[in-house]
């Protein structure tokens, strides 16, 4: 069984493995081609123009910008939820609420887009504005369940202590289970993060598209994933090289995240 789980363990790091031999083998070149700073810095990308520009910038500032602002929407009510299902409601609430928040992990992205256009875009057209709202409700599941987690996986002499030396109820919450379970809310808000970056279908639907530098959270944008998806159905040679060097650029932000989680929970540690 040792062998067992050894393969196991070993075929997930091969995956990945792979992975990452793929995009860099693809997207190194063609990044060498078109110029690291044309590509990672230009504001261009019109690869249908002679000659071809490649300009992913605009594409990263989308991305950051969209994701920024589900996390500022979905952290908040996430976290709260999570203390809400974990110290506050009553059995017969959290047998109502649990499942209807996991039920969102369940609905499909192209769901949630049909959503969005329907009840978002109206009031804020399509906008990253729009992509960020739509995207902090998609978050949600994910930061409920595994903060949830962590504020239940807290000692309860934690919170019989502190009401021990005359703390109210919301004041141990806030004060004593919170922070106590801080590791696991900023895994649950670093897996948000993952979730959002990542996420296309119903970006593409909200978000606008417009491969532009984006200078107002009422503009569209276009994020990275939609870039890739949106074009390479149709793109050939430099153009298709490029869409995978852009895959490449994702890679490294979410290695970016999660080393950076890694790092703040060693020193959280300390």
């Amino acid at each position: 069984m040792s062998a067992v789980f050894l393969i196991s363990a070993l075929a997930s790091i091969f995956a990945v493995g792979l992975i990452c031999v793929f995009l860099f083998a693809n997207g190194i070149p063609a990044m060498w081609k078109i110029g690291f700073g044309e590509f990672l810095l230009g504001t261009e990308w019109s690869p249908s123009d002679e000659p071809a520009l490649f300009g992913i910038f605009p594409m990263i500032v989308g991305s950051l910008y969209v994701t920024a602002g589900a996390l500022v929407i979905g952290a908040p009510i996430g976290v709260l939820s999570a203390a809400f299902l974990a110290r506050v409601a009553s059995k017969k609430i959290y047998r109502l609420v649990k499942p209807s928040v996991d039920l969102l992990a369940g609905v499909p992205s192209v769901v949630y887009g049909f959503f969005g256009m329907a009840a978002i875009v109206p009031y804020v057209d399509n906008s990253i504005l729009a992509a960020s709202i739509l995207l902090g409700i998609m978050i949600l599941p994910t930061i409920v369940a595994i903060a949830e987690s962590a504020i239940r996986a807290v000692p309860d002499h934690y919170y019989e202590g502190s009401l021990a030396l005359g703390a109210g109820h919301y004041r141990s919450l806030f004060f004593v289970l919170l922070p106590a379970a801080k590791s696991g809310i900023l895994a649950a808000v670093i897996l948000g993060i993952g979730r959002a970056i990542g996420e296309t279908m119903a970006v593409i639907m909200v978000a606008g598209n417009q491969a532009r530098m984006p200078t107002s959270l009422m503009e569209g944008a276009r994020t990275l994933t939609a870039n890739i998806v949106l074009e390479m159905g149709y793109a050939a040679e430099l153009h298709r090289e490029a869409l995978i060097a852009t895959g490449a650029v994702l890679f490294v932000f979410i290695l970016i995240i999660n080393l950076s989680f890694s790092a703040l929970k060693a020193r959280s540690k300390i």
